[in-house]
C-alpha cells in the first residue's frame, strides 16, 4: 500500500527522526568539547612546564623528542571509549585488522583506533535515518513504507564501511609521498654511512633533513630511529618500519638493511644498490603515469574538442553553400 506522504503526521513523524539523529551525531562529536576535562587539562600544562627545562638542557634531539612525541599515548575520546567498552567493539580489531590500517595511515595509539570503532557504529546507525529521509522527502517514490525502510538500510552498510575508505584514502596519500621521497632518502643514507656514521645517527640525520620533503618519511625515519636505541633487537625496528609503512620499496631496503646486519656485508654497497633501484623504480612509475595520459585524454578529445573542430572546419562551406542558394 503506498504511503500517503502528504499526511501531516508522517511529515512531522519524519522530521522529528531526521532532527533527533542530526542532534544525535552534533552531540556525539562535539560532546568533549562540552564537557572538558579541566583537571586532566591542569595536569598536561604541569607535565608540561616540567618538562621545559629538560628540553633546554638537551639541545640537539630533535628526531628523537619527535618521535617520543609521536609515540607518546594520547587519551581516547571518553564517549567513544564508553561506547567501545560497553559493546565489547574492541574485540574485532585483530579480525578486521583495524590497528595495521591505522598504523599505515599514520594513526598511532590507543585514541585513533577507539575512535575508528566507534565511528563505524555511529555512522551505520546514523546513515539509514539520513537515507529514509531523503527518500521519502527528496525523491518520494510510489513505494510502500517497507520497501523504503529496506532500501534505507542499505545506508547501515555504507555508514559503516565510510570510516574505512576515509583511511584508506589517508594511506594512499602517505603512500604517494613516501613513495616520491624515498629514493632521496636513501641517497642522503648512504652519504651518511659512508662518511662513518652509525645506523642510528644515519637515521636520525636523514629524518631532520628529509622533514622538508615529506613529513610523513621523517616521522617514520624518526620512530625507527627512536626503536634502534631502545629495541635489543635492530632487526625487530627495521621491520617495524616496513609493517608501518606498507610499500614494496621500503620492504626491500629492510630486507637489505637485516641481511647487512645478520651476514656482516657493506651496508654502504647495499645502499647503493636499494638507492638504483628505488631511484629506477620512481623512474618507471612516471614513465607508466605518463603513458596512461593518451587513453586518457581520448574520451575529453572526442566529446569537447573534436565537436569545436568540425564546426569551425565546417562552418565556412555551410555559409558559402547557403550563400550559394
Amino acid at each position: 500500500m503506498p504511503i500517503d506522504l502528504t499526511d501531516t503526521q508522517l511529515q512531522l513523524m519524519i522530521i522529528a527522526l531526521s532532527a533527533l539523529s542530526v542532534i544525535g551525531v552534533v552531540l556525539t562529536v562535539a560532546w568533549p568539547w562540552i564537557a572538558r576535562d579541566r583537571f586532566a587539562e591542569r595536569m598536561q600544562l604541569v607535565e608540561r612546564d616540567l618538562r621545559q627545562p629538560r628540553r633546554r638542557e638537551q639541545p640537539g634531539k630533535g628526531a628523537t623528542g619527535t618521535a617520543r612525541s609521536l609515540l607518546s599515548a594520547k587519551e581516547p575520546n571518553r564517549v567513544f571509549a564508553e561506547i567501545v567498552g560497553r559493546l565489547g567493539l574492541a574485540r574485532l580489531t585483530d579480525e578486521s585488522g583495524a590497528s595495521e590500517l591505522l598504523r599505515m595511515a599514520g594513526l598511532r595509539g590507543r585514541a585513533p583506533l577507539i575512535a575508528f570503532l566507534a565511528s563505524r557504529l555511529i555512522a551505520a546507525m546514523v546513515m539509514p535515518g539520513i537515507a529514509f529521509a531523503y527518500i521519502t522527502l527528496v525523491i518520494k517514490p510510489d513505494l510502500s513504507l517497507p520497501i523504503m525502510a529496506a532500501m534505507a538500510s542499505v545506508g547501515a552498510v555504507i555508514g559503516f564501511w565510510l570510516p574505512t575508505i576515509y583511511i584508506r584514502n589517508l594511506i594512499g596519500k602517505r603512500h604517494s609521498s613516501l613513495r616520491r621521497s624515498w629514493p632521496d632518502a636513501l641517497d642522503l643514507l648512504l652519504i651518511c654511512v659512508e662518511s662513518g656514521m652509525s645506523s642510528e645517527a644515519a637515521f636520525r640525520k636523514v629524518a631532520e633533513e628529509i622533514g622538508s620533503q615529506s613529513k610523513e618519511l621523517a616521522e617514520e625515519m624518526s620512530l625507527t630511529t627512536a626503536e634502534l636505541a631502545y629495541l635489543s633487537d635492530r632487526r625487530q625496528a627495521y621491520e617495524n618500519l616496513g609493517m608501518r609503512t606498507g610499500l614494496d620499496s621500503i620492504k626491500a631496503t629492510v630486507i637489505g638493511l637485516i641481511q647487512s646486519e645478520k651476514y656482516g656485508t657493506s651496508l654502504g654497497q647495499t645502499l647503493r644498490v636499494l638507492a638504483k633501484e628505488s631511484r629506477d623504480f620512481r623512474m618507471a612509475a612516471a614513465e607508466k603515469k605518463a603513458a596512461s595520459l593518451p587513453p586518457k585524454l581520448t574520451v575529453p578529445m572526442i566529446l569537447f574538442f573534436l565537436p569545436v573542430l568540425f564546426a569551425v572546419i565546417a562552418t565556412p562551406a555551410v555559409i558559402q553553400a547557403l550563400g550559394a542558394s
